[in-house]
């Protein structure tokens, strides 16, 4: 699928932006979905990210712009907000309410932080921006939060792509430096407020929460001398590893906050651990990742669609 170098959506389209909307009610539409625009403008982003991170460490050098320092800088003033917001004194296992006050406080920030972002010729793309943006972080109503989140997220990364303030030599910095932010936010977010899985296939799924975090983390380890899928199920590496490599990073997690042994928490990790190469799993879970997540009615009916994600046809020239 990623066939040019870059996402070249700027010079060649001319849009207006408009507020998202949703488009996908049924199965019917999820399988119109997966032929539109809007689905091949993503799935180049996320296949160009990943060969960005191929072989390189979190701590490897990399450009970092003035517009991804901007955008860490944000997320860093909302890991702030986590200790501005204390948990209420609730018994529940799940849902801990003081997130609607941090979502709120999101809700009510985002158009001001990405105009304090964005120069003041792109401010008209903010209808858009902050739709994609606001979702990224969970859902306000049922508390929860998975990856029909993190595609908000990602989403929100590509239309700075397609509006041309991410460039293609800061694809390595925004996996390497804004993702993993954003995993550090978001884990936070999940353990202070105790958020539930969204969509979870409980042990069944790869993940409770995240997805592309390990199919970016698979493409950094594509060549490692040492480091082998298999590699997870050792504790001593994990730990020795997590800060390097996005993948080890997501095992370390799933250790801190599920008890019992890996192979029945974690039965598909498990048994992905068993494939041979880095490069096999790499493929394998872009593949798994459309099947169990851009194909799943649950999680997509929530994708919202506007002018920078069009639902409409692909063009196949572009």
């Amino acid at each position: 699928m990623a066939d040019n170098n870059t996402l070249n959506i700027t010079n060649s389209l001319e849009y207006e932006c408009v507020e998202p909307i949703k488009k996908i009610n049924d199965q019917a539409d999820v399988n119109e979905w997966v032929n539109t625009e809007a689905f091949r403008r993503l799935m180049k982003f996320i296949e160009l990210s990943n060969e960005s991170v191929i072989n390189r460490k979190i701590s490897d050098p990399c450009l970092v712009s003035e517009f991804v320092q901007r955008i860490i800088n944000m997320l860093d003033t909302m890991l702030s907000w986590i200790d501005e917001i204390p948990p209420l004194p609730t018994p529940q296992r799940f849902g801990n309410k003081a997130f609607r006050t941090w979502i709120a406080r999101l809700e009510e920030n985002s158009v001001k932080l990405h105009q304090d972002m964005l120069p003041e010729h792109l401010h008209g793309t903010i209808v858009e921006l902050v739709a994609y943006f606001n979702g990224g972080f969970g859902n306000s109503t049922r508390i929860d939060y998975g990856s029909g989140h993190e595609l908000s997220f990602v989403a929100w990364l590509c239309c700075l792509s397609l509006i041309g303030v991410i460039k293609q030599e800061d694809y390595t910095a925004v996996i390497l430096k804004i993702f993993t932010k954003y995993l550090d936010l978001v884990r936070r977010l999940q353990r202070v407020y105790m958020l539930e899985p969204a969509g979870s296939h409980g042990v069944w799924g790869l993940d409770d929460h995240q997805f592309l975090s390990y199919y970016w983390g698979s493409a950094q380890l594509k060549d490692h001398p040492n480091l082998k899928p298999k590699s997870i199920l050792s504790e001593d590496f994990v730990n020795m590893y997590a800060g390097e490599y996005i993948y080890f990073g997501c095992i370390k997690y799933i250790h801190e906050v599920k008890k019992g042994p890996f192979h029945e928490h974690s039965p598909l990790l498990h048994d992905i651990s068993e494939v041979q190469y880095w490069a096999k799993v790499n493929s394998g879970l872009l593949k798994m990742y459309i099947a169990d997540v851009l194909k799943k009615f649950p999680i997509v009916q929530h994708f919202l669609f506007g002018s920078l994600l069009p639902f409409k046809a692909a063009n196949q020239g572009g």
